[in-house]
């Protein structure tokens, strides 16, 4: 690695850390809100980008550019069915949740449910971000990390020995950010982080087209559509192992909604938000980002396929595209841009965390006293002692390099399709049944657990498709004939900001719409695939 790209590579890292710093000085981090939520003082760009890189990591650029290498198209489904997911929380969710001034989305639940439903999704919350997402983002994006970049090749190392130095550097940091300036400081990074993932993905895939086509762009172009059309079907196959087309209905569909409408690590960025406005700009700014996102996370992937051939293990093909079409000069940029995606979304999941437990265990339980200064300094503590934690975890990963991870991987559908259902029938039903959402947790565990003895060869897309709609039917039932309390008054709640929604937000949303249903129309057999 040159001198040059070191620096380049400081430099960014250093001048981001500064930009964001300044611009989150007007927010009081020592307070709860402030520390938490950014003192619900950002603006659309700043929740947008912040939502997009907490999203994004380096396992989604290297594992979907990977399935694409092998599958074609079809993976575009993880990004751009997101789109539809994202607009229907600008224009439903976030303003509901706005309403009820809630700091969690088990604040939520709290109110529509009880205290105990509350508690259960927090736990199930941050156990999935502790013990799996965050050490999975810091292990796998170091990992990667070090594959593009040759890290344990200039330090003369060993990949295990660079790995655990790259996740310690990255998780050390993004304690260090999150300690120093909570959520604001962190958003305000993501903004530039953002703009530098996406400039750097599409330069990824121009300079790769360009390779095909012997150093024309347009040649390059026309090799993509021509030389493997059939890799340019977003339509899986009923029985892929990917996305079957079927399961883009349901399954999928439902799976977007529990991730960008009821996360707590994703919804969060959106309840900071200074005024439902600059929230639904936000939101609408990730639903077009995660359509463009199938040029740099899926496109390459097939690229490389024309590139090089069959037979590359699919998590090689992208980090070897990027070895072969980036200038050497750009190495240092495009490696603090992949720094920053994976401090993003680390710092992202512990910010969430320690929200969750400062607010739902700690205030409620450990110190029904603690003032909001109190509640921000316990906030503090658990960044540190969360961070260090997975900081530990996180290369215990590589002792289980095939089953852990697919483990992990899928732990989400142990209760993303029941939290859905409590959400939607908290939404708008006026009766609803503590002791349902908990029958309905307790049988879709289950359930699912059993799926995946029974019938293993079964996608689990599809057998989500079939459980929401159980889900969903038990928890309706049990809350029309068992309620646990009087009608619920929806008016009784205020918010704590402007509900004005932004004016544009219809026909913004509708053209998102309309672009995802026009991306599945060219690449099918209708236009682009054989």
């Amino acid at each position: 690695m040159s001198i040059f790209n070191i620096i380049s590579f400081a430099f960014i890292i250093i001048f981001i850390s500064v930009y964001a710093f300044y611009k989150s000085r007007s927010v009081d981090s020592k307070e709860s809100e402030g520390y938490f939520l950014g003192g619900r003082s950002l603006v659309g760009m700043t929740v947008g980008m912040s939502i997009i890189m907490t999203n994004l990591s380096t396992e989604q650029l290297v594992g979907q550019n990977g399935q694409s290498y092998m599958a074609g198209m079809e993976v575009m489904a993880w990004e751009v069915m997101a789109s539809i997911a994202i607009v229907l929380c600008a224009w439903v969710f976030l303003p509901k949740y706005l309403k009820y001034g809630i700091n969690t989305i088990s604040d939520f639940i709290e109110i529509r449910y009880d205290t105990v439903t509350k508690r259960i999704v927090s736990i199930l919350f941050m156990f999935t971000y502790v013990i799996s997402f965050m050490p999975v983002v810091l292990y796998s994006g170091a990992l990667i990390f070090n594959d593009l970049f040759n890290i344990e090749q200039h330090l003369g190392i060993s990949t295990t020995t660079a790995v655990i130095i790259i996740s310690t550097v990255i998780g050390i940091v993004g304690v260090v950010y999150l300690f120093t300036g909570g959520l604001s400081l962190i958003a305000h990074s993501d903004s530039l982080f953002g703009i530098g993932l996406l400039v750097g993905g599409m330069t990824i895939a121009v300079l790769a087209v360009i390779h095909l086509g012997d150093n024309s762009f347009i040649q390059g172009l026309d090799r993509f559509l021509t030389d493997h059309p059939e890799k340019l079907n977003a339509w899986g196959a009923v029985d892929s192992p990917i996305v079957p087309w079927p399961a883009l209905f349901f399954g999928m569909f439902f799976n977007c909604l529990y991730f960008f409408c009821t996360n707590q690590m994703i919804v969060q960025k959106a309840l900071a938000a200074k005024n439902l406005k600059e929230g639904q700009k936000g939101l609408m700014l990730v639903g077009f980002f995660k359509i463009s996102g199938m040029f740099f996370l899926v496109i390459p992937g097939v690229i490389a396929y024309n590139i090089f051939g069959d037979g590359m293990q699919m998590d090689l093909a992208y980090p070897a595209l990027v070895s072969l079409v980036l200038p050497d000069w750009a190495g240092g940029i495009f490696g603090a841009i992949i720094f920053g995606a994976i401090l993003s979304s680390f710092v992202g999941a512990l910010n969430a965390t320690v929200t969750l437990f400062s607010y739902d265990f700690y205030k409620p339980i450990i110190n029904k006293q603690a003032t909001n200064q109190q509640i921000a300094k316990m906030g503090r503590i658990l960044t540190l002692v969360i961070g260090v934690a997975v900081i530990l975890i996180s290369p215990l990963i590589s002792l289980f390099p095939q089953g852990l991870y697919a483990v992990i991987q899928e732990f989400n559908g142990l209760y993303n399709m029941p939290l859905l259902a409590i959400i939607l029938v908290g939404f708008y039903s006026q009766k609803t049944s503590a002791s349902g959402a908990k029958i309905t947790l307790i049988f879709h565990v289950i359930t699912y657990s059993l799926s995946k003895v029974v019938i293993p060869d079964i996608h689990y897309l599809y057998v989500w498709s079939v459980l929401f709609l159980i889900d969903i039917g038990i928890l309706y039932v049990y809350s029309r004939l068992k309620p646990d309390h009087d009608d619920f008054e929806f008016d009784k709640y205020q918010s704590k900001v402007d509900m004005t929604p932004w004016k544009h937000s219809k026909w913004v949303g509708t053209v998102v719409l309309l672009a995802v249903v026009g991306a599945y129309v060219i690449f099918s057999p209708l236009v682009l695939a054989q």
